[in-house]
């Protein structure tokens, strides 16, 4: 790490440097060194390494030499990749892999990514492609750093993180957007491209994508002593999320309980209430899996003092105990601000473990101060004050982590200025929540065996998604405009990488209070919103005014809508945690922009208010108030309206009915989706019957996933696949056997087949099919039909 006094002597240098340089500085010569190609340039110097042949890292530097960098986002450090070669054509440096041929211009530096047919993947732009600037930034002397792209005209640009006041296209070509972290905005550097590739900007300071020029992008920061990125060829989306997640983390199993619907409040004030939540479902029977405790239930004591106030919890250990004996989970909100006088905020100033960072408490009006998350020890040591005064000492299942920007309102220069452990703020400005998480994560796996770590946050950087966290987007309204906001930013969170994804369903706030939900209108939004939320990776309702499912806010007729999507989202968790499971092995993305599954299609670059769940499901939320239809653009190939079973052709744009009971809801041909029993919790019961809904028109393939639903034993192996096919031309669906095992699994089954067809295995209700008993060796079954 680089003193103060060493880089701003480095920023003189590079001042004289720069006054003198070319627009971009030429190859003098180049080195073959194990995995990289290291290029001495007339200023500076650049290193191309191999990290394997789909995956590249480019590093530049027109600093006298190379500083030393270990990333905090790409943990993977890969064997050393020699399958390469490097030849000159000319003034052409050719780096040649077993899937990529990179052109170097020995002129300019400018990488160009082929394919190895000699076909553009991805060009740097020749004249402005890699650049440092000297400049000051808050006071401080520093060094700008940017890479510009050529764009092709018809290029799809997604990902980039969650940005929750944003409600412009998911697709960025032709637009620019801020990559920092702040309240509310959030910033994952990660790009895809429908020219089969992706890119990570290894850069953690406030930065920006600048893509208003239609034939261009770059990606600027503020700050930095190198450019650093990686490049991922596909050239489908999800081999791209793949080598992203080989680079920075596969996201763990979440327990089983975690896809099933949360209860949250802002707030629940005593454990009676706490208890009452709980009660509420379970007495009117309705499917739930969490009742969540947020903030303030330390109050008059400071934040960070970890206590529940013992007047209004007289038995926290009692409450969780008694919601565990209803087969309900307990999450807790614990923040990573303290206020002063309390043990654990002087234990950790006594170690040199806070920031001079304050929030402003807008409760108590007073300033508290985040611990540095940057310093290992400091991690350590919030982890065990955490785990001994709540998490383990009660029983806790889940984490809510929230104020994790961390955000001084307007005062972010005094954040750029901060020391952490690792060096000034403005060079880890975007970093806190990865490395507050990675903290609590490895404390949590190694001192909490058997119960799988679930943490939401409310901001994720890249490579988050390996602290077995979900990213959830603050404190939005309780409007209209602001849910239509969250249908793009969860599907642009998705294809940064980010697996799982939540809102408060219903808006957080109205002007910072609590909304009359039982105003027609505000039951309007609910009900459309809770649609929406029950099709989401993770389905959460949360926010001010009691929303329980059972509560006398709504009416009969809301409450039905409510049950109907909520029961749903129940019978299809062997579908959701089968998903699940492919996030965990296969590197999955469960909420799909449709340039997932239809690259080729350019109609759906634009399209920010539909998207695929999973392989056979096609999401269209209503975000407009009293509409009674909305337009839904059907993707190339066969549909069926998953209401009705009606078979219908894509490659058109028409208007859906969507009455306020009705989401529209499309499953692709060739789907094999199965379906569970009415349950009112996750694990109720095995389903030891499975409804498997059959929509013929292509061959299918359905991969069913089961473990214990919990504890980490997945990890060494124990889990079960079984593979279903469907053979559309002979209409014969083919049931594997299971490949692996774990304890407790089912050794016999009954499938309940259905073909679906117009009117038949329609809507959310149980469908009458064929029977066909599985006891673990492959069956096939023909259906009579066209």
């Amino acid at each position: 790490m680089l003193t103060i006094y060493a880089k701003q002597t480095l920023f003189v240098l590079l001042l004289a440097v720069v006054a003198a340089a070319p627009a971009q500085a030429s190859i003098k010569s180049w080195t073959k060194d194990g995995d990289a190609v290291n290029f001495t340039l007339d200023i500076g110097s650049m290193i191309i390494r191999v990290c394997q042949s789909d995956l590249i890292e480019v590093k530049y530097t027109m600093l006298p030499r190379m500083m030393q960098k270990q990333s905090l986002v790409v943990n993977n450090r890969w064997g050393a990749e020699t399958g390469f070669t490097v030849t000159e054509d000319g003034n052409t440096v050719v780096i040649t892999t077993k899937k990529l041929k990179i052109m170097v211009d020995k002129g300019n530096n400018a990488i160009t990514y082929n394919d190895l047919n000699g076909n553009t993947i991805l060009a740097e732009s020749g004249s402005d492609n890699k650049t440092m600037t000297g400049t000051v930034v808050a006071n401080i002397r520093t060094y700008s750093c940017s890479t510009t792209f050529w764009s092709p005209r018809d290029e799809g640009l997604f990902g980039l993180g969650c940005h929750p006041l944003d409600s412009l296209s998911i697709n960025y070509k032709g637009r620019n957007q801020d990559l920092l972290i702040k309240y509310l905005t959030g910033a994952i550097p990660v790009l895809l491209s429908t020219k089969g590739y992706g890119l990570l900007w290894d850069n953690y300071s406030a930065s920006k994508f600048i893509g208003e020029d239609p034939a261009k992008y770059k990606y600027v920061s503020e700050s930095g002593n190198m450019v650093d990125y990686y490049f991922f060829y596909g050239p489908d989306f999800d081999h791209i999320v793949t080598l992203y997640r080989d680079a920075t983390g596969r996201a763990p199993m979440f327990g089983k309980w975690a896809y099933g619907l949360f209860q949250s409040e802002d707030r629940y004030k005593s454990q009676q209430e706490v208890l009452a939540a709980g009660a509420g479902y379970r007495k009117a029977h309705i499917p739930v899996d969490v009742v969540v405790q947020d903030w303030y239930y330390w109050e008059p004591q400071p934040i960070g003092c970890h206590i529940m106030n013992p007047t209004r919890y007289p038995d926290p250990k009692a409450m969780v105990d008694s919601l565990h004996n209803e087969h309900l989970h307990a999450m807790i909100s614990i923040w990573p601000v303290f206020g002063s006088g309390t043990n654990d905020y002087n234990a950790l100033k006594a170690m040199g473990g806070l920031t001079p960072i304050t929030w402003d408490n807008v409760v108590t009006h007073t300033f508290d101060t985040y611990y540095d998350a940057h310093n290992p020890s400091a991690r350590q040591l919030y982890w065990e004050q955490a785990r001994d005064s709540l998490i383990k000492r009660y029983g806790w299942d889940a984490w809510w982590i929230d104020q994790c920007e961390p955000d001084n309102g307007s005062l972010l220069d005094a954040r750029r200025d901060a020391q952490f452990f690792t060096g000034k703020g403005i060079d880890f400005f975007n970093t806190y929540a990865l490395m507050h998480t990675d903290g609590i994560y490895k404390g949590w796996r190694r001192d909490i065996p058997g119960k799988r770590a679930f943490f939401l946050a409310r901001q994720s950087f890249a490579g988050e998604q390996r602290n077995a966290t979900t990213l959830w987007s603050s404190d939005i309204e309780c409007t209209w405009h602001s849910f239509q906001d969250q249908v793009p930013q969860g599907i642009s969170a998705c294809a940064s990488g980010i697996p799982y994804w939540t809102s408060d369903i219903g808006g957080y706030h109205y002007h910072w209070q609590a909304p009359d939900w039982s105003r027609p209108e505000m039951r309007e939004l609910f009900t459309r919103w809770f649609q929406f939320g029950a099709f989401c990776p993770i389905f959460r309702i949360h926010g001010k005014g009691e929303r329980a499912l059972y509560s006398r806010n709504w009416d009969e007729a809301t409450r039905s809508i409510l049950l109907n999507y909520d029961n749903l989202r129940y019978r299809l968790l062997p579908y959701i945690y089968s998903l699940a499971g492919k996030v965990t092995q296969d590197q999955y993305t469960m909420m799909r922009a449709l340039a997932f599954d239809f690259r080729e299609d350019t109609a759906v670059y634009g399209i920010k208010d539909q998207y695929m769940f999973g392989p056979a499901l096609l999401v269209n939320p209503v975000t407009a108030p009293g509409a009674t239809s909305r337009s839904v653009y059907l993707p190339h190939g066969g549909w069926y309206d998953f209401w009705t079973g009606k078979r219908l052709e894509g490659g058109v744009r028409m208007d859906a009915d969507a009455p306020i009971g009705t989401m529209p809801l499309y499953v692709r041909a060739g789907s094999i989706v199965p379906m569970g029993p009415e349950e009112e919790y996750a694990t109720q019961r095995q389903a030891d019957t499975l409804e498997l809904r059959i929509y013929p028109g292509a061959d299918g393939k359905f991969v069913l996933y089961e473990d214990q639903d919990e504890g980490y034993e997945y990890e060494q192996g124990a889990f079960a696949t079984t593979t279903i096919t469907w053979k559309d031309k002979t209409r014969t669906l083919t049931i594997g056997a299971p490949k692996g095992s774990f304890p407790g699994m089912l050794k016999k089954r009954v499938f309940n087949v259905v073909v679906v067809g117009d009117g038949v295995g329609a809507g959310e209700a149980a469908a009458k099919g064929k029977i066909v008993k599985y006891a673990g060796l492959p069956v096939s079954v023909v259906f009579a039909g066209k």
